[in-house]
């Protein structure tokens, strides 16, 4: 919603400081407003108009530097008012529509391949949050030890989409007995949904089940397994080419937002809730670490029914115009994509 409080003068300048900052990366002057947006008005009026939004909270100054960026606030008033916008350019050119691969891979290669097309269409870092799991009916688990106090617990749905995660063995636990705690639990949950496995394993009907008994922290580390949706993410490298970015700290809590994922995975799961883009900028991200960037996010869907989202991290200074853009167009190849793959889905509650 716009700033009632903000006239037409203060928007046009507004507007002209965002775009002018977001093309140069540089605090803007007055003098540069005049010249290349505003050439009704003298370098003077602008000047105040310019002090006018920084009093209201919307521009402030960089060290003493004379020129002026735009705050968070002024970032979702650009978003808010971007049908407004007269010098938007042209979109970059959507994600390429490619048929994905056949079963059993196609939805997992075009859930792996989205966000590094949208790196690529914007610089920045791409993401996607897959479906969740809970609808999905197992085949088989296996686990297979891989020394050192690890293992790898290996979940096969009944569509053949294979997912994997190292887990810890913290107790004496053989390589035998731990395959047999992947054909037990084979047994006695193949065909069921992963919702009714982590149910069932939740409150198991003998507490003094052998599987239980010797096992316990594995099973509880598979049912994490079964629990979780997957995120992919494609380019964090790029966060290096944003002089917004570059400052050591904002990296380092970037990359470790990146790279722990759990809160950004819950953040993404609550924005999937809600249809279409969304726009969350700068301080109103509530993941530590991510409060310099902005995410721009789309909903993709099957059939209508909202699957995850997808998105783009970059530095609040950027082309909201065109990445939104972008997003959305992509968002819609994907959820015409998956159905193409529809029995490989994992479908959410």
């Amino acid at each position: 919603m716009l700033d009632p409080s903000l006239n037409e003068r203060h928007r046009q300048v507004l507007l002209a400081v965002i775009a002018e900052y977001v093309e140069s990366a540089e605090p803007v002057g007055s003098r540069s407003v005049a010249r290349r947006h505003m050439r009704g008005l003298s370098p003077a009026t602008i000047r105040n108009v310019m002090a006018d939004l920084e009093e209201m909270g919307y521009l402030t100054h960089p060290h003493t530097s004379a020129g002026r960026v735009p705050t968070d606030q002024a970032y979702r008033f650009y978003v808010d008012a971007l049908h407004r916008v007269p010098w938007v350019g042209a979109a970059p050119s959507p994600v390429r529509e490619e048929s994905p691969a056949g079963p059993p891979s196609g939805a997992e290669r075009l859930m792996a391949e989205t966000p590094a097309q949208l790196s690529i269409g914007t610089h920045m870092t791409g993401i996607l949050l897959a479906p969740p799991l809970k609808q999905t009916a197992l085949d088989r688990i296996e686990v297979v030890r891989l020394g050192d106090g690890r293992a790898l617990a290996v979940v096969v749905t009944d569509t053949g989409w294979v997912t994997t995660q190292a887990i810890t063995v913290d107790s004496p636990l053989v390589p035998d007995e731990l395959r047999e705690i992947g054909r037990t639990l084979t047994r006695r949950y193949r065909g069921k949904t992963f919702q009714d496995i982590v149910d069932d394993l939740a409150a198991p009907a003998d507490p003094l089940d052998p599987l239980w008994t010797r096992g316990r922290p594995i099973l509880d580390q598979i049912v994490s397994l079964l629990r979780a949706r997957t995120l992919y993410i494609s380019g964090a490298i790029n966060i290096l080419d944003h002089p917004d970015l570059s400052d050591v700290a904002t990296m380092r809590g970037l990359l470790r937002a990146f790279e722990e994922k759990a809160r950004l995975i819950d953040l993404l799961s609550r924005m999937a809730q809600e249809r279409g883009i969304q726009v969350v900028i700068g301080g109103e991200n509530p993941v530590e670490g991510m409060g310099e960037c902005s995410l721009i996010t789309s909903t993709y869907t099957y059939r209508d029914r909202v699957l995850g989202v997808l998105g783009v991290v970059g530095p609040r200074r950027m082309p909201y115009s065109d990445v939104i853009s972008l997003v959305d167009e992509t968002a819609r190849l994907v959820s015409s994509s998956l159905s193409r793959v529809r029995r490989e889905l994992y479908l959410p509650l």
